[in-house]
């Protein structure tokens, strides 16, 4: 009766976990991995084909992406979900599997150039309909008995459509367990989707720790009034308001709110304004939405469906679905809305939306979602003054507006809350799916508000859940290092400029409101210093 961590072990992206109980494997979640990858993940302990069961959280790309590659290698178990997460799957992981083969394209057109080897995809669209084909979708709260010995079952968790916390209850000679996984804790009061429902028993929690060393603000945002104001202003000075959106969830909260700000004529001075949603998976993921109604909306939504509003659907939304229709949004010079993924700017039409748009004083980028460290989009709202997008240096002239509290994921004190929501002791916590430091601080701040043992293992971390013994806490190897040692070592030095430069930043704000005599002596250090520097 073992539990192992192999993804998402301090990082934030790439959850997997694997369960070895009464004589079956048992997968929970199999990501791919996003963003920055600080650390080497161990290889997963068996091989795929000797995987019995999958259960996935909920669908979104770092819990559930990397599910096609384990069927290419011979996975053939069943993929045990919620009916949302399973229909959301059917169209991500194809979407997926279209961006993994068309980078291979890309680059095997450059590589057929320089005469370098043909890269493979890492999986292709038959490789998504083996796993589409594998799910096997349940209710919510409907015990399901895996095998013998253990028992699962999904509780909404308020993250996304669909998205779930896993109880799994495990009986093995004699002994037995169980075990919450959280995946990722959704927000409180969030538009559209219940909130996370709490889990009341367990031996052992694994949980996320995505904000575990942040609040989202004591007072909940009116989200409205912002983005009323935002569009306000942007519409005034002739721009366009561009949000970088997560496909699935994220747009369609931001449909939601500006379906509200036109149904109560709250821009009377703008009231045709045009807003387009540009990303098809984002328009497949809607009518998605629409389909899981009654088993995932909350009270307030589903009032509205009742009185037969569609709450995602307004005058003036319209869906792009082609490059050339994508590409016409920006030839068009009336002040507009544009929702594109990704939500980081790390990829998709997002990066030609700010190609065109950040350079333009009239614009605003406003960001509505987690910025992971090392992505576009983290740079620009740490105040980035130029980017470069395919090649061109493009200057950061547009406002850039961040929408704090819009996340799907609960705070560190949400996450605290779910915990406490737990009846009975809790022999341990263990913690994931969060930035490096982030991992050990949030165990160390579980072990002292909810008084029990809690670790963060690295890639292959082992638990003997019967014994209750860590048996390895995983190794620690940086990705970089193991590849590159000397380009690491200058990496980890200009990463510590880097957090030296966010220092500096955080002293600038609390010298606000400074004599302006002495605001003047510190600017003239900065730009001292930055001259001295500027090579």
């Amino acid at each position: 009766m073992r539990l192992s961590c192999f993804g998402a072990a301090h990082e934030v992206t790439g959850s997997c976990h694997l369960l070895e109980a009464c004589g079956k494997n048992i997968l929970i979640d199999c990501g791919m991995e996003q963003g920055p990858d600080l650390y080497e993940n161990q290889e997963l302990s068996v091989s795929p084909g000797d995987i019995d069961f999958i259960l996935l959280t909920h669908a979104h790309i770092d819990h559930s992406g990397n599910i096609p590659l384990l069927c290419k290698h011979g996975f053939s178990g069943d993929i045990v979900t919620t009916f949302a997460t399973a229909d959301l799957c059917s169209i991500m992981l194809r979407d997926s599997a279209h961006i993994q083969v068309s980078e291979a394209q890309w680059r095997n057109r450059k590589a057929r150039r320089s005469g370098d080897p043909l890269y493979e995809p890492i999986y292709d669209m038959a490789d998504a309909d083996a796993a589409i084909r594998l799910l096997a979708p349940c209710d919510y709260n409907q015990k399901i008995t895996l095998c013998e010995g253990v028992e699962v079952r999904f509780q909404d968790i308020g993250h996304l459509l669909g998205s779930a916390s896993i109880e799994v209850w495990i009986t093995e000679e004699g002994v037995s367990r169980k075990i919450v996984f959280s995946g990722d804790v959704g927000n409180t009061d969030q538009p559209i989707l219940k909130d996370p429902t709490p889990v009341k028993e367990a031996d052992y929690v694994v949980i996320e720790s995505t904000y575990g060393d942040r609040t989202h603000g004591e007072e909940r945002p009116d989200y409205v009034s912002e983005f009323t104001r935002i569009l306000r202003e942007t519409f005034a000075r002739g721009g366009n308001v561009v949000i970088p959106s997560f496909a699935v969830g994220r747009t369609q909260e931001i449909l939601y709110f500006i379906r509200e700000i036109k149904e109560k004529d709250l821009l009377p001075e703008y009231p045709g304004f045009e807003v387009y949603v540009d990303s098809p998976l984002a328009i497949e993921a809607t009518n998605v939405f629409n389909k899981n109604v009654k088993s995932c909306f909350d009270e307030e939504a589903l009032a509205l469906i009742e009185q037969g509003i569609n709450p995602l659907v307004f005058p003036g939304l319209k869906t792009t679905i082609t490059s050339e229709e994508s590409k016409m949004i920006n030839f068009d010079e009336k002040p507009k809305v544009i929702l594109s993924a990704s939500g980081m700017c790390e990829a998709g039409r997002i990066r030609h939306h700010l190609k065109h748009n950040l350079w333009r004083p009239e614009c605003t980028v406003c960001f509505v979602g987690y910025q992971a460290a090392g992505t576009l989009g983290r740079r620009l709202i740490e105040g980035a003054e130029s980017v470069k997008l395919f090649g061109e240096s493009i200057t950061v002239n547009a406002r850039i507006e961040v929408l704090n509290g819009i996340s799907g994921h609960a705070d560190m004190n949400g996450l605290l809350g779910w915990l406490k929501g737990f009846e009975t002791p809790l022999s341990r916590v263990i913690v994931v799916h969060g930035e490096d430091t982030v991992t050990d601080s949030f165990a160390s701040l579980v072990e002292e508000t909810i008084g029990c043992p809690a670790f963060a293992p690295y890639s292959g971390g082992t638990i003997d859940l019967a014994a209750n013994q860590i048996l390895t806490e995983g190794v620690k190897a940086p990705k970089k290092a193991v590849e590159k040692p000397a380009r690491s070592k200058a990496q980890a030095a200009f990463n510590r400029v880097v957090a030296a430069a966010k220092r500096l930043l955080e002293v600038v704000y609390k010298n606000e409101g400074l004599a302006n005599k002495e605001l003047a002596k510190f600017e003239s250090q900065i730009q001292n210093l930055a001259d001295k520097w500027d090579r």
